[in-house]
């Protein structure tokens, strides 16, 4: 509706500048007092008057015919009738040209403009002329402020497009790249223990049944923010948070891994961009250690501080000891002061093993045929290469934190992301 009434305002605005330049520029031919150029007056200064207001209609689509019939159109008002000192016209379409094209173009037609008022040197007063060429140069410049505005907002729009693009792909890699890394994984051992161990096989097939679902169901809500007519998209399912990290860690039990989720300190409902963040940084550390790790154990600890929310993820899989951190220096100590207020740890037992050493069983996904294909030794300095441990930097970065990624003293590899959290005065959490 406001749309339209705007359409319509300026619709108006356009017809109403025509006739009040048209019948002004008529009037002015009509009152010129040299009787002797009459009918010259009527022949050329009548319809170039016209003219020029006519054209004027067109400023916005086609400024640059407009201003080209108004320089001309002024050129020879000025010389049939030297007490028309200001080009009206003129002055508007150079500020529509200035506003839709750049300096490069904009600035030869200013040049042009104050040539026709340069016209007045020879029948007006010096004063009167400067004041013409003064006006001329600030209808430019106006126009020029106009562009400039508008070409603002447009990059801040094609800014937040980016950004915005940006969100979705990285959700989507985070989605996409954890749940089809399980997939692969569950499917594997599926097969190692098909003949042997068919209620595992069934356990296996199901984790993936649910493991696509979900997938399927968060790639729906990514994937309505882009969709046009996204507004008819009937209910998705919220974002996930840290409310749902024990889902991350069900496919890794399925698929023979041991996971611990740790809390510390009291949980507390976090802002929506930390909550996100956090599940998917976890997320994305898990899919890591489940792709590249070849690891048996992985540990999760989720530390509320006042100020901070601090993630860890730590596994006992393929590390290079002693390297540190790819934060630079040494980490700082994890927190241990006030042992797990409202503490959940939870461990899953390995399913599908297949007879190993004296050591005890061996999960399959470790043994098995098919495992052993989907798992990549990571380079000597860690997992880093990939796009994973980019958008968790990028999440981190977002919401003001840190991030450390690299292998453990000791062997083993390490994740660790700090998010700030919001404060009221004192500095007690919000």
């Amino acid at each position: 509706m406001g749309g339209r009434w705007r359409g319509r305002l300026r619709r108006a605005t356009d017809v109403g500048i025509v006739l009040l330049i048209g019948l002004f520029l008529v009037a002015v031919v009509l009152d010129e007092h040299d009787r002797t150029r009459e009918p010259l007056l009527i022949v050329l200064g009548l319809p170039l008057g016209v003219g020029q207001s006519l054209a004027l209609y067109w400023r916005r689509t086609r400024p640059g015919a407009t201003l080209a019939a108004a320089l001309v159109g002024g050129l020879i008002i000025q010389i049939l009738v030297p007490s028309v000192v200001i080009p009206i016209a003129a002055l508007i379409a150079i500020s529509s040209f200035a506003a839709a094209r750049p300096p490069l173009r904009s600035l030869p037609a200013l040049t042009a403009l104050l040539g026709v008022c340069a016209v007045d040197f020879a029948s007006a007063s010096r004063e009167d002329t400067y004041f013409t060429i003064v006006l001329a140069i600030a209808a430019w410049a106006i126009g020029e402020i106009a562009r400039n505005r508008r070409a603002a907002i447009e990059g801040e729009a094609r800014r937040a497009v980016a950004e915005e693009r940006a969100r979705i792909a990285r959700e989507i890699h985070d989605v996409v790249a954890h749940s089809v890394s399980v997939i692969i994984v569950q499917a594997a051992a599926a097969d190692d223990v098909f003949d042997t161990r068919p209620d595992q096989a069934r356990r296996a097939l199901r984790s993936i049944e649910t493991t696509g679902r979900d997938a399927l169901a968060e790639l729906r809500r990514l994937l309505a923010v882009v969709r046009p007519g996204g507004d008819e998209v009937g209910p998705v399912r919220p974002q996930p948070g840290l409310a749902r990290v024990d889902e991350l860690g069900e496919p890794l039990r399925a698929a023979g891994l041991q996971v611990a989720i740790r809390v510390i300190g009291a949980a507390r409902p976090l802002p929506a961009g930390v909550d996100v963040s956090s599940y998917r940084i976890v997320g994305e550390a898990l899919t890591n250690t489940l792709r590249h790790a070849r690891a048996s154990h992985v540990e999760v600890t989720l530390a509320y501080t006042a100020a901070t929310l601090d993630l860890e993820i730590v596994d006992d899989g393929v590390g290079t000891p002693g390297t540190g951190f790819s934060g630079g220096g040494a980490p700082t100590p994890w927190p241990t002061t006030g042992a797990a207020t409202g503490a959940a740890i939870s461990t899953g037992a390995a399913i599908g093993t297949s007879a190993g050493s004296e050591g005890g069983p061996e999960p399959v996904v470790r043994a098995g045929r098919r495992a052993a294909t989907i798992t990549t030794a990571p380079a000597p300095t860690g997992r880093g290469g990939g796009h994973g441990i980019i958008g968790m930097r990028e999440r981190a970065a977002m919401l003001g934190g840190s991030l450390e990624v690299g292998p453990r003293d000791g062997g083993g590899f390490r994740v660790r992301a700090s998010l700030p959290l919001p404060t009221e005065l004192g500095g007690r959490p919000v």
